[in-house]
């Protein structure tokens, strides 16, 4: 028996990286699956992988800051798989990096509104189709920018990750009686498009991996595990977290 029999899961950003390696791993452990990401040619060949070994899957592209998108999401899980159980809330952009005082309003607006606005719809979409369920699991992909460590050029990418950490709080708050866990990951280096981009050069990323205690960058199934954790059962008494998925960045010193 998979960790994940039975559950319904949407899961944003799914088209490479961490939303990948996360969709597959949840297919594996019994999932079905409503998946979304900008580019339906990867998407569909996810799904394609995923039907292939058995699981179920169903592709909707677009803009994950789209309201219209996210009603869509929460409402095909329902529709399709017969309700909702897990959100794995992964979508985002590094957005527009410079010093804080060169960043353009409109490139700080984009942030926010694709890292944590979109988060935000998504869960005011998902929340109520997992009342209606009787509980449930949200997960949110933070970071360690903004809140372990400050990274020059990064203000609006730390500010808008920084405050999925509060977004998840208040609905632990909020829900928790009603059976719906919330939880954040703050993600340290994973060897994603988005970490290659802030990382381009080898002198960069040497850097990015000198920051953490294991000396190494993660892979985005490592990452995926920890979310699984967080979907499953296993995580029944976790609530209102920021999880540490971080290879040891705040503790090293060397």
């Amino acid at each position: 028996m998979g960790m994940l029999d039975g559950k319904v899961a949407i899961v944003t950003g799914a088209s490479s990286g961490i939303g990948r390696a996360a969709a597959l791993l949840f297919a594996r452990e019994g999932a079905r699956l409503v998946v979304t990401a900008r580019r339906a040619v990867e998407l569909d060949r996810l799904v394609k992988e995923i039907e292939s070994a058995g699981g179920e899957a169903i592709a909707l592209a677009g803009h994950i800051a789209d309201e219209a998108l996210v009603s869509s999401l929460a409402d095909t899980a329902v529709a399709r798989f017969g309700g909702l159980d897990i959100a794995f809330n992964n979508a985002g952009q590094l957005g527009e990096t410079a010093a804080t005082h060169d960043i353009s309003p409109p490139g700080w607006r984009e942030t926010i509104e694709v890292n944590l606005t979109s988060a935000f719809l998504c869960a005011r979409h998902q929340l109520p189709a997992m009342v209606a369920r009787g509980g449930g699991s949200i997960i949110f992909t933070s970071t360690i920018v903004g809140n372990e460590v400050g990274l020059p050029g990064m203000a609006a990418y730390a500010a808008s990750k920084a405050g999925l950490v509060g977004l998840t709080r208040v609905i632990a708050a909020e829900y928790g009686a009603q059976g719906i866990r919330a939880n954040a990951m703050l993600v340290g280096g994973t060897d994603t498009p988005m970490g290659r981009a802030s990382a381009a050069t080898s002198e960069e990323w040497a850097f990015v991996e000198s920051l953490h205690a294991l000396k190494r960058i993660a892979a985005p199934e490592e990452i995926a595990q920890a979310a699984l954790f967080l979907a499953s059962d296993a995580s029944s008494f976790v609530t209102g977290a920021a999880m540490p998925v971080d290879g040891g960045v705040p503790i090293c010193r060397t």
